[in-house]
């Protein structure tokens, strides 16, 4: 079973639960999991797992291919997702995406696999659309969230967010202030990392890139000038 996530922050594992259910009810006892952390635009040569996956196929060790979603296989389009069946087929391996039910068999017929597979492409492309709304969906509602004055990102050190606009927290501001003086002053980056407690390369990016705001209270954006 091959099961595929974009980010590390998102889990495999309800992918993974639930195709095992599947091939539980068909009394199937030897698996293997191919998991994989990775982007579905990426290139199809750093998705390691993946290409591990071909290789075994093409080993012929299996005899069956299982996906909990059919865009799992690819966000590249439907092509590769129909260069995948082809490719498990001609190895005497078969398809089954959980999501739209689809079951493509070495044992089918050359007609009903050749209509599977454009069933497949098809499933693939309004997969590939739905990725799209959902990507565009999002966009839209940070821009009307950043319009409405709303911080959407993770907060600037020395700030927290509240109802969705940026606050300052007096203590941990003050605390950064302080850090970012004593490196004005002329005390080594390690030195007043090891006495504040702030990474160091925290404190390098802040005096780098936020010094003014820190020090002399100026920022470019209006919703940490608010704040």
């Amino acid at each position: 079973m091959y099961a595929r996530v974009s980010t590390s922050d998102q889990d495999v594992s309800r992918q993974l639960d639930e195709a095992h259910e599947h091939l539980e009810r068909l009394g199937v006892g030897d698996i293997e999991e191919y998991p994989e952390i990775v982007s579905g635009a990426a290139d199809t040569d750093t998705r390691e797992v993946y290409n591990q996956l071909l290789d075994d196929v093409e080993s012929e060790e299996f005899d069956l291919v299982v996906v909990h979603e059919i865009s799992r296989l690819s966000r590249l389009g439907p092509t590769e997702i129909h260069e995948f069946i082809q490719h498990c087929l001609e190895h005497d391996t078969g398809v089954e995406a959980l999501d739209v039910g689809l079951k493509i068999h070495v044992d089918d017929g050359e007609l009903q696999q050749t209509i599977y597979s454009m069933v497949a492409r098809l499933m693939g492309d309004l997969a590939q659309i739905e990725h799209q709304q959902k990507l565009q969906r999002i966009r839209s509602g940070v821009r009307a969230a950043q319009s409405a004055g709303k911080w959407t990102g993770r907060p600037p050190a020395g700030f927290v967010v509240e109802d969705g606009y940026l606050r300052v927290d007096p203590t941990e501001f003050l605390h950064v202030r302080e850090a970012l003086t004593r490196v004005d002053r002329g005390e080594s980056f390690a030195t007043v990392a090891s006495d504040t407690g702030i990474a160091e390369s925290t404190i390098r990016s802040l005096h780098q890139d936020r010094r003014d705001l820190y020090l002399g209270g100026e920022a470019e954006d209006d919703r940490v000038d608010e704040a």
